[in-house]
């Protein structure tokens, strides 16, 4: 399978976004006023900050300074305070952003490819270059990991996972000893550049790691696995 290492354009809004909207709308018919939907504009800046924030946090941790955040998404301080006041906003907003982009990639993937395991390559990579392993240290710190969006939006990403790995077991191309835990464990530690290097330019080593870790969920198995499959509630225990 051919791999990308640049970030995929965005399939849909991002829960935040989606969800904004939705609340508007909501707003406009129940009260018979008329709310304005944000402009284009500003859409497209909070998706530029979000990225740009991504991007920061991976190299620096989530206490990236705002400045350099501006300066990547080619905004100033004013614009980027605007839309998010402080630092626990924007971590916030940053997590729902990748995980949102993550559950499209593995909903797309799962639609648009015949062949389940070919979709989950597809997704594996697609979510390694969303930065997916970069939100494990963002989790900490007094992060609210139990805030309504978050769960709505780690349940979204969850049955899309469980659907496409689902998929290739069910299709006997997929190897059944194995959880979605251990897949997002392992998505997560491979795409994560290790913190105080200067190795930041991990795109083709992640990539070529990721494909062999793939290459050893097809089935039938070559080996049997010492333990038992991960499952998420197994994660939900060790992380919480």
């Amino acid at each position: 399978m051919k791999s990308s290492t640049s970030t995929a354009p965005a399939p849909r809004l991002t829960p935040d976004l989606a969800q904004a909207q939705g609340s508007a709308q909501g707003q406009a018919q129940g009260s018979g006023a008329g709310v304005p939907r944000p402009r284009a504009d500003a859409v497209r800046n909070r998706e530029r900050i979000l990225a740009a924030a991504r991007e920061a946090f991976v190299e620096s941790g989530s206490g990236a300074p705002f400045d350099e955040v501006a300066r990547r998404a080619g905004i100033g301080n004013a614009t980027l305070y605007r839309h998010f006041p402080d630092r626990p906003t924007l971590v916030h907003h940053v997590v729902l952003f990748t995980m949102g982009r993550v559950t499209a990639s593995a909903e797309a993937s799962l639609a648009e490819e015949s062949d389940a395991f070919a979709a989950l390559c597809r997704f594996t990579h697609a979510a390694a270059d969303e930065r997916i392993g970069a939100l494990c240290p963002m989790l900490a710190d007094g992060f609210d990991g139990e805030h309504p969006e978050l769960l709505a939006a780690r349940t979204a990403l969850e049955e899309a996972v469980v659907t496409l790995l689902t998929a290739g077991q069910d299709a006997g191309l997929v190897r059944t000893d194995i959880g979605v835990g251990d897949l997002m464990v392992a998505l997560s530690q491979l795409s994560r550049p290790l913190p105080g290097t200067a190795c930041l330019d991990t795109d083709r080593f992640a990539h070529r790691h990721l494909q062999l870790f793939l290459d050893g969920l097809r089935a039938p198995a070559r080996s049997e696995l010492p333990g038992s499959a991960t499952t998420l509630d197994d994660l939900r225990q060790k992380t919480m």
